[in-house]
């Protein structure tokens, strides 16, 4: 019986031995975790922002590649972020020569805008150019109510008219409506002119027509005058897109409080401008790495309408499916608005650091939370209109489009740095207008050459890839005689508008060479990478079936992040990348 017993011990003595080995097992994974969370990299540098990359050669040996880690300060010095070298010596110059407006009796022009807010706002610019080259009497725009952004406001519902009227009074006779014919409303005889048509273009289809039928509407209105005109004439533009077009007391007084409240949260701001919609990725005919839920999520967008003119590159196939030939391609050539975490990157390595306030106008961004995430992380200090005022507040324009487009134009417009992942007509716009107002700087990024770089940035340091950015940012930050006066669209560029305080610059000397501002040669031709010569008279196709064919060659007239589209059956389309 002895020797039972003793196994009996010896079992029990294992067994004391085994429990405390056991309970240790959870104490020995609670101090595992620990370490592991304390060496875990900050949630800054995650899996978009801190790329570690390893390689085999020499029979097995593992190199590190150069780790691409993003600080937290900015990566630009030796210049202000915030302004732009030597703007205190240009100034806004659009004063009328002493020609007095002459307009013909019983002569009416009426409009028809096309598009959102920003592309409405160039049809109305242009419209009084017009109206002047006529010698005819203005009847206050038509807003597009039908385009794809559906918004049923009038143009006193987002305008001051009455201010419009007054304003241009000495330019051009404006009424609110057409006069009476006979005791009835009076319909004006509809037709439309070509794109881009210059002075003569007008008098010469236009001046018979009003002879004969007295009152004409151009349907279909923007982007139907020329770049090229008469300085007097381009001062005119001037004149009604940054005087005399303000917005009601409502929009404009909400508009203030959003600045006023950015400006309480920090000294400065920047504005972001971000177009990231799935509708505008669907037809942008880009690809950004999703793999096969990309490709269908932005497919079945495709497949929404039956005819589609929007790209070149784009096939229509007789199951009216749509196929994308090169995506890749689109990339390389600039043709695609970056990503949030791109323009991320572009603004620390342009020396915008962690604590940087941001205010992002956008709508519905593809991928929602999870594509803004790298964004946020470079930014936290992240704001919209929606973030910055209450529902109640905002309630008289939530259900406008164009009016909630103007809230954020006038935060946008008022920062001190004004930021676009692409080229659409809100940058246009405000690039133009900044300019105007004292070269606020305006980065619209140089998509072309960025995109090889943010291609390659594992393989480099974040010291190579912030040094590289700003030079190939020369050319696209806003700042004096950056593009030659005819680049571009007169919009974006209203050099002609533009006068020069040389007395004032000679009594400050030389001005010095800044970091990342255009040399003499970067002025006279590197440009051409996004600002293409885009002075082309063009065709309505819609109006000029014989010159469908040339349309494909001179789809990429405008800057080549330009997105919008040439005419077609669906007028949705035409509308989809306006703003």
């Amino acid at each position: 019986m002895a020797i039972p017993r003793r196994r009996h011990q010896h079992q029990h003595q294992h067994q004391h031995r085994l429990f405390p080995s056991i309970s240790a097992i959870p104490a020995g994974i609670l101090l595992l975790i620990v370490f592991i969370y304390f060496l875990a990299p900050s949630p800054l540098h995650n899996d978009h922002l801190h790329h570690t990359m390893m390689n085999d050669d020499n029979g097995g040996e593992r190199n590190q590649v150069p780790v691409f880690r993003v600080p937290n300060s900015g990566g630009m010095r030796g210049r202000d972020i915030w302004s732009s070298k030597g703007a205190q010596y240009y100034y806004g110059c659009s004063n009328a020569s002493n020609a007095a407006a002459v307009t013909q009796p019983n002569r009416y022009l009426a409009i028809a805008t096309s598009g959102g807010l920003n592309q409405q706002r160039t049809g109305i610019t242009d419209a009084v150019v017009a109206a002047r080259i006529l010698n005819a009497t203005l009847v206050v725009p038509k807003l597009d109510k039908k385009s794809f952004w559906k918004d049923v406001s009038n143009f006193s519902e987002i305008f001051n008219v009455d201010w419009f009227i007054s304003y241009l009074a000495k330019d051009v006779k404006i009424i609110k409506e057409l006069p009476r014919r006979r005791g009835q409303i009076w319909n004006p005889y509809t037709m439309r002119v070509p794109r881009k048509c210059n002075e003569r273009c007008y008098t010469s289809r236009l001046v018979p027509v009003l002879s004969k039928k007295h009152a004409v509407q151009l349907t279909k209105f923007d982007y139907r005058l020329s770049n090229k005109l008469d300085t007097d004439l381009q001062k005119l533009r001037c004149r009604v897109n940054y005087h005399a077009l303000k917005f009601t007391d409502p929009i404009l007084e909400m508009g203030q409080k959003l600045v006023h409240r950015m400006r309480m949260r920090s000294q400065h701001y920047i504005a972001l401008h971000l177009r990231f919609e799935p509708d505008m990725l669907a037809f942008s005919g880009c690809y950004y790495g999703g793999g096969d839920k990309e490709r269908n999520e932005l497919g079945k967008i495709r497949r929404r309408w039956k005819t589609l003119h929007v790209r070149v590159h784009m096939l229509h196939l007789k199951n009216k499916d749509w196929l994308i030939s090169n995506p890749d391609k689109v990339r390389r050539q600039g043709r695609c608005p970056l990503t949030p975490e791109e323009i991320g990157l572009l603004l620390r390595a342009l020396g915008y650091d962690r604590q940087t306030h941001i205010y992002v106008a956008s709508g519905e961004v593809y991928g929602g939370e999870e594509t803004l995430a790298p964004l946020k992380a470079l930014f936290p200090n992240f704001y919209s209109k929606d973030t910055i005022a209450s529902k109640e507040e905002l309630e008289p324009f939530s259900g406008f489009s164009s009016r909630m487009a103007a809230l954020d134009f006038i935060v946008c417009d008022e920062s001190d740095v004004f930021v676009t992942n692409n080229n659409g007509n809100m940058a246009k716009i405000l690039a133009g207008r900044r300019r105007y107002f004292g070269h606020k700087p305006t980065i619209r990024p140089n998509a072309k050459k960025l995109y090889r770089l943010f291609l390659n940035r594992d393989n480099m340091t974040w010291e190579e890839f912030s040094s590289k950015v700003p030079t190939f940012q020369r050319g696209f930050m806003g700042w004096p005689k950056e593009m030659r006066a005819g680049r571009g669209v007169f919009h974006e560029n209203p050099a002609s508008c533009i006068c020069e305080d040389s007395e004032a610059k000679a009594k400050m000397g030389s001005v010095p060479q800044e970091p990342g501002v255009p040399n003499k040669k970067d002025l006279d031709g590197s440009l051409e990478d996004q600002n293409t010569n885009d002075d082309m008279e063009w065709s309505d196709p819609e109006d000029e079936d014989d010159l469908r064919s040339q349309q494909a060659n001179t789809l990429y007239n405008e800057t080549s992040l330009d997105y919008d589209t040439p005419s077609s059956d669906e007028p949705e389309l035409d509308e989809l990348f306006s703003d």
